[in-house]
């Protein structure tokens, strides 16, 4: 259960019988949308690629695309190329043909940007990988879901609630569990079984750890980081932002050479460079810096790319 499954398993919230239609950015993560496709492939679900313009969402194209027969859309925010979509906008166009706005967010960015709920989002996915947990070659990883209210019997998998016990003590339980396989069996609103417990603990011991205060010190550093990074690429030849829209941590930019001999380059200096992106975009490359990364590390990977690009 990842950030993709997440993503996946909030569309099959959403559908309902006269409304089959998911409609997805063409920005949202393409390793997601991959996924989701493979969900709906059997399930008589139209998936529907929303196109993208200067980075981000085209809201004309969007609009176009949403009709009474959608039962959501799904974004990404920030999104692939790192870009900061118009939440309020998007939210609008979708609630305006009564579709569910779905938003997958990084969890780290909330604690200084807009959080789905504040966009209007009926439901917020995400990949929880950011919270603390190790990349270790690809997983495993954590996907976090949050519905409003209304949503609540839809939600995949098992809830955990609080009461009290015969004796009066605080007892945490699952509750609602109507929805689930083990009583409903075919019939349950998610199949899903793979058990992210030890990830989750993971997860609440390093949100625990942190604070509100270290969560946003976090986000914030990450921002500056990747500010900083930005600024001196674009101070050697060749290299310049691809798009001009706000970011948070993640941005893309040219490239003066082939990106994979660039990028080797680094990687023999024990640094880990940006991801060489192809289709419309090949030939560029997707950077991204968190708090972890010192300014002495980036004015280093300059001083390489400097090097090997002329």
């Amino acid at each position: 259960y990842d950030g993709a499954t997440a993503a996946a398993e909030a569309i099959l919230m959403c559908v309902e019988r006269k409304r089959r239609k998911a409609v997805i950015s063409e920005t949202v993560h393409p390793q997601v949308i991959e996924t989701i496709k493979t969900y709906c492939s059997c399930l008589d679900i139209e998936v529907v690629i929303a196109p993208g313009r200067d980075g981000r969402t085209d809201l004309r194209r969007l609009e176009e695309l949403l009709e009474d027969t959608t039962a959501c859309l799904l974004i990404q925010q920030p999104n692939y190329y790192g870009q900061l979509e118009d939440g309020e906008e998007i939210a609008a166009l979708t609630g305006g043909c009564g579709a569910k706005f779905i938003m997958s967010c990084n969890p780290i960015s909330l604690s200084v940007l807009k959080t789905p709920a504040e966009y209007g989002a009926d439901i917020a996915v995400g990949e929880g990988q950011p919270l603390g947990m190790p990349l270790s070659f690809g997983g495993p990883y954590l996907g976090f879901m949050a519905s409003k209210e209304k949503m609540m019997r839809k939600l995949p998998g098992r809830i955990v609630g609080e009461t009290k016990d015969a004796e009066g003590r605080r007892a945490f339980v699952l509750t609602l569990q109507a929805r689930e396989q083990h009583i409903r069996r075919e019939k349950a609103s998610s199949n899903i079984c793979s058990n992210q417990a030890l990830c989750a603990m993971t997860a609440a011991v390093y949100l625990d750890a942190m604070g509100k205060k270290g969560i946003v010190q976090a986000a914030t550093l990450s921002m500056a980081k990747a500010h900083y990074l930005a600024k001196r690429l674009c101070e050697l030849d060749g290299f310049h932002l691809v798009y001009s829209g706000a970011y948070f941590n993640e941005f893309v930019t040219t490239c003066p050479k082939d990106a994979d001999v660039l990028l080797e380059a680094l990687e023999q200096h024990g640094i880990l460079g940006g991801y060489p992106l192809s289709g419309e975009n090949k030939g560029h490359i997707l950077w991204c810096a968190t708090e972890v990364n010192t300014k002495e590390e980036i004015d280093t990977l300059i001083a390489i790319l400097k090097e090997v690009a002329e």
